[in-house]
């Protein structure tokens, strides 16, 4: 099992910035992949970011990309998301994950969810 805990969320104004932080426990962190999805309002949760278990894949969704950055810290058991230049289509519910596997791709798919923080862009 892996326990997942994000924080950094809140609000924001179009074009600023946040970091979301997930804090992992319970399996050795370099163990799983791990990364970041979201859900709006409505909308399926869909992912946006991943880090292969070393660190040496990065995927990005299109959306994001350019935008968006992924990393990991191995030592601290802590993945991070910078966000910059936010836009209100930004605005959802980012949940920490984890997966059993070496990277996310093909299968994207989370094995451990972290419990959603809020992140709202204002326009």
């Amino acid at each position: 099992q892996v326990q997942l805990v994000e924080s950094g969320g809140g609000l924001v104004q179009a074009g600023g910035s946040l970091r979301l932080s997930c804090a992992a426990s319970g399996r050795t962190f370099s163990s799983v992949a791990m990364g970041w999805f979201r859900q709006a309002p409505g909308k399926e949760r869909e992912f946006i970011a991943g880090k292969s278990r070393s660190g040496g894949i990065t995927d990005y969704a299109d959306s994001v990309k350019g935008r968006f950055t992924i990393s990991r810290d191995n030592a601290k058991n802590t993945v991070y998301l910078q966000m910059n230049s936010l836009k209100a289509e930004d605005t959802a519910v980012y949940y920490c994950a984890a997966k059993d596997g070496y990277s996310w791709f093909p299968s994207p798919k989370a094995d451990y969810w972290g419990q959603g923080t809020q992140v709202t862009v204002s326009s």
